[in-house]
């Protein structure tokens, strides 16, 4: 429902904006003060009537239908009951649905957007980023994916001169129905209003996930799908578990005379079903049991009808099997690849729902409330969940010098992207290669070879530049060549060895030459170098 803000009044609080709906009603405080279902207290006094108990083909067929004409509470108790009941079901449900927490979000202004959405968009920001509940928030509105919707009622409070969310209820699918007039249009159930409430204007986020496509809102939900194989399922754990109760245990018979009591014959069952268990029992001198060949079965039908309901199940709600289970067979990992691609997939699709949802309802919901005049539904900040994939930054590096050598123009943003790096900001400090020349060779004096070391760049005070440039000016072939003088003798002994030297001889030969070096000239120029900068520091400090 699109709400439309026709004036500003705000006379002594009571109005703080007029808002009328597309139906002409207006919105006032007083539906802000008080969540809808505060006044419907036999709503929480109900209990579910589980009807997964007893529950045949008939009985499903008969609330699948039951929903498709506006009444979704036994629907909505059903779906609950199966993923309470079924562990798989729930896993893999619970596996899509936390998907989402795992995603980046930002508020993010429309494109091209003018200096008043982008005062929108930094005043969400400030408001909603860190809002309460967000996560909870989620959780709830993926729900909406296994039942076709979800229905979160929000509590407002006024913080200052700003009406602001306080806190997200969570409301039970069950507690909704369909207007009969209107198979599309959800409202909330009320005892006596067979046509149930409409839902209060500003007072509720109502996601509605396409899952599974359709126009009918009682037919939207995943669950409807899971609910054959999780019956099917159902009757074969149920006589999985019967079996195994018997299994082995051999065939009683109780045999009586002709006369016997109905009192006798109640013993004599008594006693053949307690031999199944204590083995022992008393029965009259007259009567007879007897042990016939042992009940024989097999659990394997029973496993494979569990395999497919278990299989039908994850390739529903994930689109594959082999993100939750392999038989070990040739291209498990290939096929797992795919099947992890798909369900990047799905996570794509429910992070854009729900950006969708939260962007035209609790986006549009604060900005319509507190900065009247400026918003407009078509142009409204976007709340956004981050789902690129990075590269591999590995081959990246690799690749990409390559490309650039024939000649490719490459985009540092792009880069930044897919990378997943963040652009760093103006006055940021940073990671930078540095190179410096030192000898290599195996130990050569005459082969330098460059060496990359990361340093931290950080934006340099003004009176450390003339430093860092004397710095420059000292003679980089003076320093060199006291080096190579100092390490020489190493050299020539290390060379002398050949071939077969290894990194022990190296030790020796540096442990025998060090107390013959003379650094002397060295250390001078580094003292002068150290003094220099502390004088500067000094008179600079």
């Amino acid at each position: 429902m699109i709400y439309q803000i026709t004036a500003v009044l705000a006379v002594h609080g009571e109005i703080m904006a007029e808002l009328v709906d597309i139906h002409g009603n207006p919105l006032r405080q007083s539906i802000l003060r008080e969540p809808q279902t505060a006044k419907l207290s036999a709503l929480y006094k109900e209990y579910a009537n589980h009807p997964v108990k007893g529950l045949t083909p008939a009985k499903m067929a008969r609330i699948l239908l039951d929903a498709e004409k506006g009444n979704l509470q036994a629907q909505s108790e059903l779906f609950q009951d199966m993923e309470e009941r079924d562990a798989h079901l729930f896993a893999e449900m619970n596996k899509r649905n936390r998907a989402p927490l795992t995603l980046n979000r930002a508020i993010e202004p429309p494109a091209n957007a003018t200096p008043a959405e982008k005062a929108d968009t930094d005043y969400l920001k400030e408001v909603l980023e860190d809002q309460n509940g967000i996560p909870n928030l989620i959780l709830g509105l993926q729900k909406g994916i296994g039942h076709g919707f979800a229905a979160i009622e929000i509590e407002w409070e006024l913080v200052g001169k700003n009406w602001l969310p306080k806190e997200f209820h969570e409301r039970p699918q069950s507690w909704f129905q369909l207007n009969p007039n209107n198979q599309n249009e959800l409202r909330i159930r009320k005892e006596g209003v067979p046509e149930g409430l409409p839902l209060a204007p500003f007072g509720w986020i109502i996601h509605r996930p396409q899952a599974v496509s359709g126009y009918y809102l009682a037919r939207s939900g995943l669950y409807r799908v899971l609910a054959w194989p999780f019956l099917f399922k159902n009757y074969a754990i149920t006589d999985l578990a019967e079996m195994l109760e018997i299994y082995g245990l051999p065939l009683r018979i109780g045999k009586y005379p002709p006369g016997t009591t109905d009192a006798e014959k109640a013993t004599l069952l008594r006693a053949v079903t307690g031999l199944g268990h204590s083995a022992a029992g008393i029965i009259p001198q007259s009567m007879i049991i007897e042990f016939e060949q042992a009940a024989q079965g097999t659990s394997d039908p029973f496993l494979a009808m569990q395999k497919w309901a278990d299989a039908s199940i994850s390739k529903a709600i994930l689109g594959g099997t082999l993100t939750s289970q392999t038989d070990g067979g040739s291209g498990a990992y290939a096929l797992g690849k795919v099947h992890g691609d798909m369900l990047h997939d799905l996570l794509e699709s429910d992070a854009s729902q729900l950006g969708d949802t939260f962007t035209n309802q609790l986006l549009w919901y604060v900005l319509a409330l507190n900065r009247p005049g400026q918003n407009n539904i078509r142009r409204l900040p976007k709340y956004v969940f981050d789902t690129k994939l990075t590269e591999d930054i590995e081959k990246l590096a690799k690749s990409v010098p390559v490309l650039v050598d024939y000649g490719l123009k490459i985009s540092t943003n792009w880069l930044y992207e897919k990378t997943g790096i963040p652009e760093p900001t103006e006055g940021e400090e940073i990671l930078k290669k540095s190179v410096d020349a030192q000898p290599s060779g195996m130990f050569s004096a005459q082969q330098p070879k460059n060496t990359a070391a990361l340093t931290i760049i950080s934006p340099v005070a003004q009176g450390q530049q003339p430093l860092d440039k004397a710095n420059d000016s000292l003679d980089p072939d003076l320093i060199n060549a006291e080096m190579v003088k100092l390490l020489q003798p190493v050299f020539d002994a290390f060379n002398e060895l050949g071939d077969k030297a290894t990194a022990d001889d190296f030790y020796d030969i540096l442990a025998d030459t060090y107390p013959n070096m003379d650094a002397s000239e060295l250390r001078e120029l580094i003292a002068r170098a150290i003094f220099a900068s502390k004088v500067w520091g000094r008179l600079n400090g």
